[in-house]
This record gives C-alpha cells, structure tokens and sequence, in this order.
C-alpha cells in the first residue's frame, strides 16, 4: 500500500494504524501548500481533492478520508485495531471515528488560519474545550476511547489533540487528555510513525 501524507496532519492517524497493524506500506509525503510531491509532481492529478490521506491499496484503488482509511486498515487484521462488523462495539467505534472527524478534527480548522479574528478564534477554542469535556468523561475513566484497548479512534485522536501546541491551545484544564497524549506518544507504533515523518523530537 502507499500512503499519501503531509507531516503532521491527519494522514498521521492512518500511518499510525498501518505501523500498529504490521502492514507493509510505503509513504509519498505531499507539500500541502504547493500541492507537489516529492519528485516535482502534481498531487492533484492523483487526488483532485488534494489533502491528505490517499491511500492506493496493493490493487491500485485509491480511498480518501481518514476515517474510511482508518477501518479499511483496521479491517486487515480483522478485531485487533476496530471490534469487527456486525457487533455493537463496531458501531461504537464509528461513533467516536465521527465525533472526532466533525467535532474536533474539524473545530480546530479556524485556528490553522492566521486571518481568523481574535474573537473568532477565542469561540472556536471555547467550542473545542466543550468537547474536551466530553472526552474527559471516557478518558479519565479508562486508557482508550475503546473498553477493548487502542483503535484507530485512538490514533485519530491523538494525532488531532497533538494540534492543539502547534495552535496554542492549552489543554491545562484537561490532565486526562494530556496524560492520554503521554500514554499514547509512548507506543512503540506511535513512536516510529513519528520517527518517519521526522516528528519525533515535536512529539517528545
């Protein structure tokens, strides 16, 4: 498989999951804002909607969005990253896979913009720390989003909360959610997922 990445954005959660599931895998990191890749290419002729993740599984079919991307390698090793299908807990994974895409991944799009008022910015901030709360309520009672252990909701989370230092966005009312950023950056997975895309010394 190849994965389409930016250092750093939410591609990070799929190359976490790939590295947790012990998948063969081979990276193409895009600069976002020229939209080249590498060799000097254009990253919208592969991907019109040009951002990342892209994955092109081993029979050459390309998927986007991140939480399709996350099941699709979850469902490789069928139980160990996400509960397989047709049980309950499948259908709570996909609850937190959506909560975290619409109301946190995306909260946090205001603040990557350096034109957003102050005011505005302030009341984004103040919406993401109402859904810190409600993430608290799990993460201060067991280690993962999931009462089976880490799942690709986890990798998703913490690649996303990692945003909030880039964003000065202080998670010092919420020691569960930093204490949860700890646990997970000290995944061996998690670590060299870092290490590949030269985030590591960020992270540490």
């Amino acid at each position: 498989m190849k994965l389409y990445y930016s250092p750093a954005a939410c591609s990070l959660a799929v190359h976490i999951a790939l590295v947790e599931a012990g998948l063969d895998y081979r990276l193409e990191r895009v600069d976002l804002p020229t939209h080249r890749l590498a060799d000097g290419g254009d990253y919208r002729s592969i991907n019109a909607k040009g951002y990342v993740p892209l994955l092109v599984t081993d029979e050459g079919i390309k998927l986007t969005e991140a939480q399709v991307l996350l099941q699709y390698v979850a469902d490789r090793v069928p139980g160990k990253l996400a509960p397989v299908f047709g049980t309950f807990e499948r259908y709570r994974l996909m609850e937190w896979l959506n909560f975290i895409a619409t109301e946190i991944h995306k909260a946090f799009a205001p603040l990557w913009n350096p034109r957003t008022p102050e005011a505005y910015r302030s009341m984004a901030i103040q919406d993401l720390g109402n859904r810190f709360d409600y993430l608290v309520d799990t993460l201060a009672k067991q280690p993962y989003l999931m009462q089976g252990g880490f799942s690709v909701a986890d990798a998703y989370l913490y690649t996303v909360l990692n945003w909030s230092s880039s964003l000065k966005v202080d998670l010092g009312k919420w020691p569960a959610l930093t204490q949860y950023l700890e646990r997970v950056s000290s995944r061996p997975a998690v670590r060299r997922a870092l290490q590949e895309e030269n985030l590591l010394r960020a992270a540490a």
